[in-house]
């Protein structure tokens, strides 16, 4: 895959912050480009601040290194007053989130606004879940002058954690961990984090469909991400705090446009437990695929909520559907605000000071809708 600018940029930052002053020229060499790249690499670096340039040498600003030697790591300016305006001043955060769309944009709302209300710039960098890339860019925001980073990794499954996740409590910065949780007892616990609570929402979800009178719903949960995970652990911890049983096994979503097949299995395993009376609730991950089921679902003569009573998960684009969806909505902004006020706090409190590490859990929200119906009376299998 080609290199972008913003990629040899990082590359760029990350070797002159190490040599302190190099060459254009021997630059050019390292990052196996043109002279005329590199030089145009450095003039765009340089009229941002991000480096001085001198008689066709680069060196590391030396506002940058006064300031890191002037201030003792995890510490900033002086010491912490709240997060409110002006308490990171002048302060630089790196982002590392792996989309800039869908659940995560709100997010980033949520920690620009953060870093504007404290006085503090935020710096972001995009993994596109690629996992492989998440030190790589982080130690693109630390070059680009980052002070402390707010970091979600790229991983969709446990196996990427364990790969692409010790690196993370080796970081010479305060670090903040985003939507993201640790094994017990690992070097990566150990550091601050804040997400939202999914075990939480599903628990919402499941208790709001029985109090209507369904039985027990069914969970339609894709497995390819740590959101996707943590829905489908808090449905099996919902059913035994409800004392329910699963009608069924875990229905295995998958997205239209990149598995027809997968999906269309998907919507129909879903409609035989309706028509065969094994179940008339479902909880699925996430909108997109919730707005698609119970489009295919009417081609199919299931319609919701007459037939089915469903609640998605996230809250994206729930409200926008024909039938606008009951949907659980975890606190994405404030996940984004509190991390970044967290963050500034490490980089302001008193050098001398140990604050204990915290680990926030934030409460998603059950926003009710047309698509769960009025409450059911037990009815026999219908005939399709």
């Amino acid at each position: 895959m080609r290199e972008s600018s913003v990629e040899r940029h990082d590359r760029l930052l990350a070797l002159v912050r190490e040599r302190g002053t190099a060459r254009v020229s021997d630059l050019a060499v390292l990052l196996g480009v043109s002279p005329v790249t590199a030089r145009r690499d450095v003039e765009a670096l340089a009229a941002r601040g991000l480096l001085d340039r001198v008689h066709g040498q680069v060196s590391w600003p030396e506002r940058q290194a006064a300031e890191g030697a002037g201030r003792p790591a995890g510490s900033g300016s002086g010491a912490f007053a709240g997060a409110g305006a002006g308490a990171g001043a002048g302060l630089v955060l790196g982002l590392l989130a792996p989309s800039a769309t869908y659940y995560f944009a709100e997010v980033i709302r949520g920690a620009h606004e953060a870093a504007a209300r404290a006085g503090a710039r935020l710096i972001l960098r995009i993994s596109d879940y690629r996992p492989e890339e998440d030190r790589a860019r982080t130690e693109g925001l630390l070059a680009a002058g980052a002070e402390g980073v707010l970091v979600a990794p790229g991983w969709r499954g446990s196996e990427d954690r364990l790969a692409y996740g010790d690196w993370l409590a080796e970081l010479p910065v305060p670090a903040v961990l985003l939507e993201r949780r640790a094994d017990p007892g690992t070097p990566l616990d150990g550091l601050d984090r804040v997400a939202s609570d999914h075990g939480h929402g599903v628990l919402l979800a499941l208790r709001h469909l029985l109090e209507l009178g369904h039985g027990t719903p069914l969970l339609v949960a894709r497995g390819d991400s740590p959101t996707a995970l943590a829905v489908r652990a808090g449905y099996a911890e919902a059913l035994r705090t409800l004392g329910a049983e699963a009608p069924g096994p875990v229905i295995e979503s998958v997205p239209a446009d990149q598995n027809p097949e997968g999906f269309e299995r998907a919507v129909r395993a879903l409609h035989e437990a309706v028509v065969s009376g094994l179940a008339s609730a479902a909880l699925v991950h996430n909108d997109v695929d919730a707005i698609e089921i119970v489009q295919r679902l009417a081609e199919l003569g299931v319609k919701v909520p007459e037939d089915l009573a469903l609640i998605a998960y996230d809250d994206e684009v729930a409200a926008l559907a024909d039938t606008p969806l009951t949907a659980v909505a975890p606190p994405k902004r404030q996940v984004g605000r509190h991390a970044t006020e967290l963050l500034v706090e490490r980089l302001t409190e008193a050098p001398d000071e140990e604050a204990a590490r915290r680990h926030l859990s934030l409460l998603p929200r059950l926003r009710v809708r047309s698509s769960c119906g009025a409450p059911v009376e037990p009815r026999p299998p219908r005939a399709f």
